[in-house]
């Protein structure tokens, strides 16, 4: 165990942004925070970060290290007009970090920033200015990072680029915690999810487990399966080569299965799992 926070609260005029949420972060794990816009992410990281003083709950981080968290919270804070070494050497003096050139080489090589590239940061795509941001996290080493919407404004292939520095940086034995709106890449990147609505933890577990649990609807693509719309009554949209179908992650293989011995030729089977849904405890979960 890396951080503990236990009923954390903090309300203003509007009402109250964090409701007694409570969390626990270890070492080599990627935790993702999963919420609409407004939800309360990006509170509840000001409060990790002590940047925002609860209203009550506590807060234990376990560590040794003067600076134990490394967060990008909001848009980064980058100088435009200043390349990447001399970006990281600034935020470097602020925070007190090593700043010889060695050291701040390293931290760009860490996150995959070319050395040889000298202009100014404002050329750099949406991409490259989440690795320099996340250069300046990793500034005096911390055991946690937090990086509230990375994903966000980046194309597929900066997405898929982001979710590999993030794994490397867990296999260094961080604690990472990303909060976004975007199911698909924390799927693909975090090993436990915590789901947040109205300030309020509404679900939590293994993130694979979790979305596996609530996935009530597939969709079936190939050659000619539309027609088996007259022999699945779970079966809710049909054309050609493709159906939706109503049944959970445990009872799909047993459709597949019927399909192929029926004759299809299936193609494809992608669960269908929206946001609304997981903000929707299931029953047994309640």
């Amino acid at each position: 165990m890396i951080l503990e926070a236990n009923n954390l609260t903090k309300s203003y005029k509007s009402g109250k942004a964090v409701d007694h949420i409570s969390m626990q972060l270890k070492a080599g794990k990627i935790y993702g925070l999963l919420g609409k816009n407004g939800a309360g992410k990006t509170t509840l990281f000001k409060i990790l970060c002590n940047l925002v003083t609860p209203d009550s709950g506590t807060l234990k981080i376990y560590s040794e290290k003067r600076k134990s968290i490394g967060a990008i919270i909001e848009n980064p804070g980058l100088y435009g007009y200043l390349n990447a070494y001399e970006n990281l050497k600034i935020f470097a003096e602020i925070q007190n970090a090593p700043r010889d050139r060695k050291s701040l080489q390293e931290y760009l090589k860490n996150v995959g920033l070319p050395l040889e590239r000298k202009d100014a940061v404002r050329n750099f795509s949406m991409g490259m200015k989440q690795r320099l941001a996340i250069a300046i996290a990793l500034l005096n080493d911390p055991e946690i990072i937090i990086l509230d919407e990375p994903f966000s404004g980046l194309d597929p292939t900066g997405v898929s680029a982001l979710i590999q520095l993030i794994k490397s940086l867990a296999v260094q034995h961080k604690s990472i915690l990303i909060s976004s709106h975007l199911m698909t890449e924390l799927q693909n990147c975090c090993d436990y999810l915590y789901v947040i609505d109205s300030g309020k933890l509404v679900n939590q577990g293994e993130t694979n487990a979790l979305f596996n649990k609530h996935i009530s609807r597939f969709t079936i693509k190939g050659i000619g399966v539309g027609q088996a719309k007259n022999e699945f009554p779970n079966i809710i949209f049909a054309e050609d080569h493709r159906i939706d179908i109503q049944c959970n992650s445990t009872e799909i293989s047993n459709v597949l299965e019927k399909l192929v011995q029926k004759g299809y030729k299936i193609t494809a089977c992608v669960p269908q799992l929206t946001l609304n849904e997981l903000l929707s405890p299931l029953p047994h979960d309640v």
